[in-house]
């Protein structure tokens, strides 16, 4: 999205970070468990950027042709594969969310971001 061009590695740590800060409130116990999935979230965050830096590039549908006359145009696969990682993502961040303790103030900006997203898809339609 909005970072400079980096090797994987260099990107991967500072998402890493990123994530490790925003969930610095998880106790140890929590937090043990919980490494993988902040993996997890921190690789697919990566590839959802390198996706839709492909997507802005190539577009959202392709061509397809099936035989001489069947042909048309479909979402592209990076399209597909985003679709499915952000799904992923989005159930990995919950997941992380609900761990933290009650009145943190991580899951009390996350709850609200959440909140206001979710008026918004509602209110959009009665405005």
């Amino acid at each position: 999205m909005g970072r400079p061009p980096k090797k994987w590695d260099t990107r991967y740590k500072c998402v890493r970070e990123e994530l490790d800060e925003i969930f610095s409130e998880l106790d140890a116990k929590t937090k043990k468990i919980t490494l993988k999935l902040l993996d997890n979230a921190a690789f697919i965050a990566l590839k959802l950027e390198d996706l839709q830096a492909e997507i802005n590039e190539k577009g959202m549908v392709t061509e397809y042709q099936n035989g001489a006359n069947q042909y048309g145009t479909k979402k592209s696969p990076e399209v597909e594969v985003y679709l499915s990682m952000i799904k992923n993502y989005t159930s990995i961040i919950n997941t992380l969310m609900n761990a933290l303790p009650d009145g943190s103030s991580a899951g009390s900006a996350a709850n609200s971001l959440i909140d206001f997203i979710s008026r918004g898809n509602k209110s959009a339609g009665s405005s």
